[in-house]
């Protein structure tokens, strides 16, 4: 078998593959063997008929039928000779077949970019922190009496500490109805930060039986529109909040904790943990766009289309029943997707090369405690999902990706940032 390699592209080669008569019989030898029981012929048994009688009858239709399997095996014996990990789906370019003589075929495909790694120690990122403040724990703490709280029927809003409910009419311009626009018995939190402010102002006057007018416009992306409403309102609750003590707190920890005190200190460390693991991943995203865009070089197409592919598939794993949502334009979402798609693929590319460079790698032990910790996490058999673990690449990838980031963070000069307080949920 004679290969030559000719490289198309940094991320693209030809393999022409050239196979004797004499090669190609021990592969056409198994075609013959494994189409021989399907032949049937008067006078033998079907599956008996004689090879020679079986190459005289169907001998240029089987070897013809068989080149598609011969060259693939052909294609990655060649690779595996060559040293070469081509990447995706091969394309069959061209194939000469002369019966008795050779066989000769071309094949195209992608292979990962030589990257010569420019700078990743070192580099500078910021890292957005935020001071929790004793507002924000009383937020909290609201937010759970809230969750607690006593609903009464009332006649007219008269705080926040309210929920609306209303039949929600969509108007045009001209203030007329428009036909199926319309929402019944739509409830509306008065103290929720979500609520359009337009709606919250309207409503902090609301009384049932009255109809409250709201426009305001409505941004989508780069583009805004007027929104015209009328809220019928059919009922108003009052919510009363229960005082925040020991008796909620074991009601709301079902016994678990019995201290207000040391429920709202506990409060404030979980506060904190989320707001410096924010830091720590804003911290990440800051390094790896300075590294990536230091990078410059070809993606191929194959892995650029699985991280899509993967993209669309985690839009139908949320969703309840594992389908597409009615309506989905998965073109439009691809090619909206495809400029992210590209920055992570040379984002992963580049970790391995920094990952090789600097010697990074996972040790069975550490999968080991990994699958302990998550199994009691998950509440399943640790043995069970080591076994998982060891099968897939998931977890492997994970935990050197962990050390990647691990090992970019000590080395980078980082900058602290105050970062604007947000809700956090």
């Amino acid at each position: 078998m004679q290969v030559t390699i000719n490289p198309l592209s940094d991320i693209q080669q030809e393999a022409d593959i050239q196979v004797s008569n004499e090669e190609l019989q021990p592969h056409f030898d198994q075609a013959y063997e494994k189409f021989r029981p399907k032949v049937e012929l008067r006078g033998f048994r079907k599956g008996k008929v004689p090879m020679p009688m079986i190459r005289q009858l169907y001998g240029e239709a089987i070897e013809n039928e068989a080149l598609d399997t011969i060259a693939n095996d052909l294609y990655r014996r060649a690779m595996e000779e060559k040293n070469i990990r081509p990447i995706g789906q091969p394309t069959m370019v061209d194939m000469d077949f002369k019966r008795g003589e050779e066989f000769r075929f071309r094949i195209k495909y992608e292979v990962k970019p030589a990257i010569a790694l420019g700078r990743y120690k070192g580099v500078g990122a910021e890292r957005p922190v935020h001071a929790v403040t004793d507002e924000e724990v009383e937020s909290e703490i609201t937010g759970i009496r809230r969750a607690n709280g006593t609903p009464a029927e009332a006649e007219a809003v008269t705080d926040p500490e309210h929920v609306v409910t209303g039949d929600v009419q969509e108007l045009d311009e001209a203030g007329t109805p428009l036909i199926g626009k319309k929402t019944a018995s739509a409830r509306f939190s008065l103290w929720d930060r979500t609520l359009t402010p337009e709606i919250r102002n309207a409503l902090l006057n609301a009384r049932v039986g009255e109809t409250s007018p709201v426009r305001f416009e409505s941004h989508h992306g780069d583009h805004a529109h007027p929104v015209h409403l009328a809220i019928a309102v059919t009922k108003i609750e009052k919510m009363t909040l229960p005082a925040f003590d020991d008796e909620l707190v074991a009601k709301i920890t079902a016994g678990k904790e019995t201290s207000a005190s040391a429920f709202r200190a506990n409060l404030r460390t979980d506060i904190e943990k989320y707001w410096n693991d924010q830091a720590n991943s804003a911290l990440d995203d800051n390094i790896a766009r300075t590294i990536v865009d230091a990078h410059d070089f070809p993606v191929p197409g194959t892995l650029v289309e699985g991280l899509l592919d993967s993209f669309v598939d985690d839009v139908r794993e949320r969703s309840r029943d594992r389908k597409l949502p009615k309506g989905f334009d998965e073109k439009k979402f691809r090619e909206e997707s495809r400029t992210y798609a590209l920055w992570q693929a040379k984002w992963i590319l580049i970790k391995e090369q920094i990952a090789a460079a600097e010697h990074l790698t996972v040790t069975d032990a550490e999968i080991e405690a990994m699958a302990e910790a998550e199994a009691v996490k998950i509440g399943v058999d640790k043995e069970r999902l080591l076994q998982f673990y060891k099968k897939s690449s998931g977890a492997t990838d994970r935990l050197l990706s962990d050390k990647i980031m691990t090992f970019l963070r000590t080395h980078a000069k980082v900058t602290e940032t105050a970062a604007a307080a947000a809700q956090h949920s």
